[in-house]
């Protein structure tokens, strides 16, 4: 089959196509999906450079990718609720290729007129930025909660479910990004603004996906008591500083309920994901180049 592997750590230039990948094995508990796309995470050049080597270890050679959407091919003999043809998306592993290998405790159904290629830039980034909220913070209806980068994949996420618990949401972007923030239909801050973070009033919860300096400055502004989580790097030493406030990093875990929850809520126009480029697979080193970049936007690989 063809497929994205690593033979080595490095730059994107390390990603190799290849056409002759051996096919995934399925198991009785597993569904063998004939991906329509992938995307691209930041987690994936992380795990590509070696920089995740110690919690992400991996036998080489490796596929990457976390996200895939695409139509069931065959199923393992104890799996009951998908069969061949079926549309599906998940949190996965492997998923830079044409052929995946799914625990069906996993796979959940795409809608019917929820776009299955556009569908596999959900995944990870519906599961971190829901988790940060959900899980991170424990949101609660009428709480105040800060959400950085609120206009990245992530951020856009964890802005939907805080408004979906009835939180009162502030969204932490650039000053140049305040407009287009604003029409999230929540409160906005600039974040390269340190007057105005200055000024923020105690908050109870802040759900970070920017990390470095801009985080520890808001975690000065939770509440003692209040709860602080994020996906991204924290300064060292910095949640010590904060005895009374819960720091929690999200790892995304998958939950094929609240991915569906999530899918069905693109297909009824309640939350909209901008994917800016869709790219084929065997120009995923490109993709990657593009994406560490910073700026291109959320981009989604064709499988086929």
């Amino acid at each position: 089959m063809k497929a994205v592997r690593i033979y080595e750590y490095g730059g994107p230039e390390k990603l190799v196509f290849d056409t002759e990948a051996p096919e995934p094995v399925v198991s009785g508990d597993s569904v063998l999906v004939e991906a329509a796309a992938t995307s691209v995470n930041p987690i994936d050049w992380k795990i590509r450079s070696g920089a995740r080597q110690k919690d992400v270890p991996l036998t080489l050679p490796a596929i990457l990718g976390r996200d895939v959407s695409g139509v069931v091919r065959s199923v393992g003999a104890n799996v009951h609720n998908f069969k061949p043809g079926d549309r599906v998306v998940a949190l996965a592993n492997a998923t830079y290729a044409e052929l995946v290998v799914v625990d069906a405790a996993v796979l959940t159904h795409v809608p019917d007129g929820c776009d299955l290629v556009d569908a596999a830039a959900l995944p990870l980034i519906a599961m971190t930025g829901d988790q940060l909220v959900r899980v991170a913070v424990r949101g609660q209806r009428d709480q105040t909660i800060v959400v950085t980068g609120a206009l990245g994949s992530v951020g856009r996420a964890a802005v939907h479910t805080a408004r979906k618990l009835g939180m009162r949401v502030v969204a932490a972007v650039r000053g140049a990004q305040l407009a287009e923030a604003a029409a999230l239909g929540v409160e906005t801050l600039a974040i390269d603004d340190l007057a105005a973070i200055g000024k923020l009033a105690k908050v109870d919860a802040v759900a970070d996906t920017v990390g470095g300096e801009t985080a520890a400055a808001l975690l000065a502004k939770v509440k003692d008591g209040g709860t602080f989580g994020y996906a991204s790097g924290l300064p060292e030493g910095t949640a010590e500083k904060y005895p009374a406030i819960t720091v929690t990093r999200v790892l995304a875990r998958p939950d094929a309920s609240k991915i569906r929850e999530f899918a069905d809520d693109v297909r009824d126009g309640k939350f909209v994901l901008p994917v800016s480029r869709r790219m084929p697979l065997r120009e995923a080193a490109e993709a990657h180049a593009l994406a560490e970049r910073g700026g291109a936007g959320k981009i989604v690989l064709l499988a086929r």
